[in-house]
């Protein structure tokens, strides 16, 4: 029977326009939910905005806007964002839905009522800094600023406050008895210890501000952004209105997702509220970290916002989403590049999983008629590999551990490459024909394939799907069930369809998206002439002049002067009427080219692709019947016969051979 499952973000302040750190809290979350239903939960997953507050008030005044109307802008960003990233969230909450407006004036009745001196009326004199919509400590405030660089001003009101004082021994008791209360360990450290050094009674009210939600039997003040905000994850609920059907069956939550600057809110200062009201508290505060910029947090107000419209509409959406799990070790923070998404995308989807389902795929379809292999395996490696993997992705899945998960993943996905480069199927194909043998080997490929694209599912959803269909396991919605070996089809058709990950050279997509009007320079203007370089020839008459004759004996900077690097071959056809030549299509990771070589003979482009191979890169352009050969694959000659020189599957492209 399934069990209610209740995930939150952080609602996100409507002044800002979703850019990085929001898209990365949303697809966590979006992970986490698609994971749970995977498990087979009954999943709520809610995300919204925060929309009221002085900072709206005043950006909308300097546009010349109504705070509604700013809101309802961004909002819908933020919707558009959402819908383009396939976030699955059930809900959308808004603080300024009626429905929002009534949760806040429920819990605010029920604190009155349970513990009717815990809202009282005082006055309040203090740093108050718009950005963060916070008081802050005069020990915290240095040169006209709180502590992340903000402005503050001295702010003086007579406020409603909430009693947390009164709350310390409560909250202490709670954390004592939920030891994972706050994830990871070390930021629920710090909820400790800042709640043992003593709580300060919380205004909960301000008069200067006067878009918000006012409060109740007193309309001069507005209802402070924390008391407000916070309760959306009860008032989405129906909490507040007459059908509390949603709230009982998934409150309390079991995670609410958010950003590590706003832990002492959540853990803090929502369950004091919840306490006072006497409402039960959430399961888990989870909080994630930063991206930055150089070293420097990730947002508006800093300038250094990374919004990568460009990279989701070159390499798509689910390609983003992948990367976002990868680099970032969970509740650690990251340093955001295009270059380092580049790098991913080209390693670990293009030539990684993208590359191994075609080639599998192609195999299969070719040999067998277009359906997957006739003969299933119960006893084989990869069968072996898939089930040490399967049980530790797991439980990386359940402590949040995406990137130790996908790491499993791409070991497996090394494990079926190596397999396949082992066993050979093009040459059983070319002696056996059909066999009982080829079958298992190919049915065995594509099965692990299926647990590995099953596994990336949460993160890759479309994508998966998509892959699924194109291995013949049908459209089925992933479940936990299907991470069992031996569930693949035999003889059902395959579809072999374009690449999953479209490969992209990085210099070219510098070029492309350079700044609009900045003129592109040569880096070595003095050098654009026709010049011979000090250590290269200009020509290939010049080149074969300087090459030294066969067993002749060579410095060891004649040896470094050739630049050995491996490569994997992505593409490889026969060159039309040529008996020997092969073109292929190489990368070494940072950069694609064009490899003609003779080996035609020994191999056929189908059992190259996806071969790691060593090349001579620094090598002088050449045309062998009239096509451009940028390079040369090295192989040793057995009576006349080519032998590729063999690299561990295993190792980077692009590691330089020394």
């Amino acid at each position: 029977m399934s069990k209610p499952f209740y995930i939150t973000t952080a609602i996100h302040y409507v002044n800002d326009v979703p850019h990085i750190g929001h898209i990365y809290e949303n697809v966590t979350a979006d992970v986490i939910a698609r994971y749970r239903r995977m498990q087979g939960d009954d999943v709520f997953f809610l995300t919204g905005t925060d929309e009221h507050g002085q900072k709206i008030e005043r950006t909308a005044a300097k546009k010349g806007l109504q705070p509604i109307e700013l809101a309802d802008q961004v909002v819908a960003s933020h919707h558009a964002n959402n819908a383009r990233l396939g976030i699955s969230n059930d809900d959308f909450i808004r603080t300024t839905q009626a429905r929002h407006r009534d949760g806040v004036y429920e819990i605010i009745r029920r604190i009155r009522e349970r513990n009717p001196d815990d809202i009282y009326h005082g006055e309040h004199s203090g740093w108050y800094c718009q950005s963060e919509e916070m008081f802050v400590p005069e020990s915290q405030v240095a040169d006209g600023k709180c502590p992340d660089g903000h402005p503050v001003e001295k702010t003086t009101e007579r406020n409603y406050f909430f009693r947390l004082s009164r709350y310390t021994k409560p909250l202490l008791d709670f954390y004592r008895a939920h030891p994972d209360f706050v994830k990871p360990r070390g930021r629920f450290n710090e909820v400790i210890a800042f709640v043992e050094s003593g709580l300060r009674d919380l205004s909960v009210s301000r008069t200067a501000i006067k878009w918000g939600i006012p409060f109740p039997g007193d309309e001069e003040h507005i209802i402070y952004v924390w008391l407000d905000a916070l309760t959306n994850y009860i008032s989405a609920l129906g909490f507040g209105s007459s059908d509390l059907t949603r709230y009982e069956k998934y409150w309390p939550a079991d995670v609410h997702l958010i950003g590590k600057d706003i832990v002492r809110f959540h853990a803090v200062y929502w369950p004091a509220f919840l306490m006072a009201a006497e409402l039960p508290l959430p399961k888990s505060i989870v909080s994630h970290g930063f991206w930055l910029r150089d070293n420097v947090k990730i947002s508006k107000s800093l300038g250094n916002v990374v919004r990568p419209d460009e990279i989701i509409e070159r390499f798509g959406a689910e390609a983003f989403r992948y990367y976002l799990s990868r680099e970032m070790v969970f509740g650690q923070d990251s340093n955001y590049s295009d270059e380092s998404f580049f790098t991913r995308y080209n390693a670990e989807l293009a030539n990684g999983i993208g590359n191994t389902i075609s080639r599998a795929v192609k195999m299969s379809e070719t040999y067998f008629g277009g359906k997957t292999p006739p003969h299933s395996c119960d006893d084989n490696e990869l069968k072996r590999a898939a089930e040490e993997t399967i049980p530790s992705y797991l439980k990386e899945m359940d402590h949040y551990a995406f990137q130790r998960a996908l790491d499993l993943v791409w070991k497996l996905l090394d494990a079926v490459n190596g397999y396949i480069v082992n066993r050979e199927p093009w040459k059983m194909f070319k002696e056996q024909g059909q066999s009982e043998a080829l079958s298992r080997v190919l049915w065995n490929s594509l099965e692990a394939l299926r647990l590995a694209w099953t596994m990336v599912s949460p993160f890759m959803p479309k994508l998966s799907a998509e892959a699924l269909r194109r291995l013949g396991a049908g459209d089925a919605a992933p479940n936990v069930g299907m991470l069992t070996w031996g569930v693949l089809p035999t003889n059902v058709p395959l579809i072999a369809g374009d690449a999953l990950f479209p490969r992209i050279d990085f210099e070219t997509y510098v070029a492309e998206t350079k700044a609009e009007g900045a003129k592109v320079t040569e880096a070595n203007p003095e050098t654009k002439d026709d010049k011979k370089s000090d250590t290269t020839p200009a020509t290939p008459a010049d080149a074969a002049a300087e090459a030294p004759v066969e067993g002749a004996k060579i410095t060891i900077d004649d040896f470094f002067r050739a630049e050995l690097r491996v490569a994997q071959i992505l593409e490889a056809e026969n060159v039309p009427k040529s008996k020997k030549l092969i073109r292929m299509k190489v990368t070494t990771g940072d950069s694609d080219r064009q490899i003609v070589a003779g080996i035609a003979t020994k191999y056929t482009p189908e059992e190259l692709v996806g071969r790691k191979v060593v090349i001579v890169a620094n090598l002088l352009p050449a045309k062998l019947m009239g096509i451009e050969s940028n390079g040369m694959v090295l192989a040793a000659s057995i009576d006349g016969e080519p032998s590729l020189i063999a690299v561990d599957p295993g190792v980077p492209n692009g590691t330089k051979v020394k």
